[in-house]
């Protein structure tokens, strides 16, 4: 994989307010990679979800901005809930944060420097990866998770993907509700189905942009992890969308779904070294394709220029990881200058990061005790 320039971007430092378990927390990171340990319930991943919460989107739970509000147990609804962080370079000090909208709930603000900005401007600064546990079973789960793990994959390093996706999906909504309630209005419905194919043809194309660059990072990355193999199943060229959904409409009207279209592309992983595909594969060698995916994907990243350092967010990652990988994913983090926060129940799990990441013990919301 090469040498991989020094990191352009670090998290520094983090306040969290009623979000989740944490009532208040300040810390400071220090531009180091973090490992936060303790049992479940905790506040690990809360802690880890909070970060995401400041790229677009609902974070790495999906949640609803109303359910990330701290709530006693008496409590009706969760409290007004905000995020501040720090990202230092060598030449900037950035301030981004994200909280609750006081004037209603339901939404979230988010700030740039103490201004009120669209979400969207915070990936000039922040680019994030993740795996959490809900991801381990994305070869076996249907088509969707995988096309939704991808479609981050291809969002963090082309921004723009996801408005695209997000403009596409509204407009198939609107298309279905169409054909299911009517009425089916014939120039509505081509209006529909025009934005449809525009929109469809743009998620082909970064798409096949992402695969071809990550499988080029993978085949030139020398590492414990195994070689993924990458294709897309379902294939759709931009040229046949707008034939194919008017073809579709009767079809799509008598199943009450969308049958047609970029959305129903799979993503397919095979495991070179065994000659397997992954969903064949062993929890533990599924967990290593999926690393070695957002491995490839950090690398890749890390090099250009014009983007933000990206920060990798591990939820209960090093458990499923036999001790050979689990130092050669820290190994890795390490080499490549990813600025990565992992969790884990045991803290024997982070053995190989003593001495190179900040450890924590986190109990009942509480960051209580701390490893150098």
């Amino acid at each position: 994989m090469g040498y991989i320039s020094p990191v352009k971007t670090r998290l520094h430092s983090l306040s969290l307010t009623d979000f989740r378990s944490y009532d208040q927390l300040d810390v400071d990171l220090a531009g180091r990679s973090l490992y936060l340990f303790g049992p479940n319930g905790a506040g690990k991943t809360n802690f880890l979800e909070a970060i995401s919460m400041l790229n677009p989107g609902r974070g790495l739970r999906g949640a609803a901005v109303a359910d990330l509000g701290r709530r006693l147990p008496d409590e009706a609804r969760g409290r007004p809930w905000g995020i501040s962080l720090r990202l230092k370079s060598e030449d900037d000090d950035t301030r981004l944060g994200t909280g609750s909208d006081p004037r209603n709930p339901d939404k979230r603000v988010v700030r740039l420097d103490q201004q009120t900005v669209p979400a969207g401007r915070t990936l000039d600064h922040l680019r994030l990866v993740w795996l959490t546990p809900a991801q381990d079973r994305i070869f076996l789960e249907a088509r969707a998770e995988r096309l939704r793990f991808f479609d981050r994959l291809v969002f963090a390093a082309n921004p723009a993907h996801a408005t695209t996706v997000s403009a596409y999906e509204k407009a198939l909504r609107e298309r279905l509700k169409l054909l299911t309630h009517g009425p089916a209005d014939p120039d509505w419905l081509d209006a529909l189905e025009r934005r449809l194919s525009e929109a469809g043809a743009h998620m082909i194309t970064a798409r096949h942009e992402a695969l071809t660059a990550l499988q080029s990072e993978i085949d030139s990355h020398q590492s414990a992890f195994p070689k993924a193999d990458l294709s897309l199943a379902n294939e759709i060229t931009p040229d046949t969308l707008t034939d194919g959904f008017r073809q579709a409409r009767p079809r799509d009207a008598a199943a009450g779904r969308s049958l047609f279209g970029p959305h129903r592309m799979d993503l397919r992983v095979f495991h070179r070294e065994k000659d397997r595909q992954a969903s064949d594969c062993s929890t533990g060698e599924q967990k290593a394709l999926v690393l070695n995916m957002i491995l490839a994907q950090g690398a890749r990243l890390s090099r250009v220029k014009t983007v933000p350092n990206p920060v990798l967010l591990l939820d209960e990652v090093a458990a499923h990881l036999d001790p050979i990988r689990r130092v050669a994913l820290f190994d890795e983090t390490d080499r490549l200058g990813l600025q990565t926060l992992f969790t884990g129940t045991d803290e024997t799990l982070f053995d190989g990061l003593k001495g190179r990441a900040t450890g924590v013990r986190v109990e009942n919301g509480k960051w209580v005790e701390f490893r150098n």
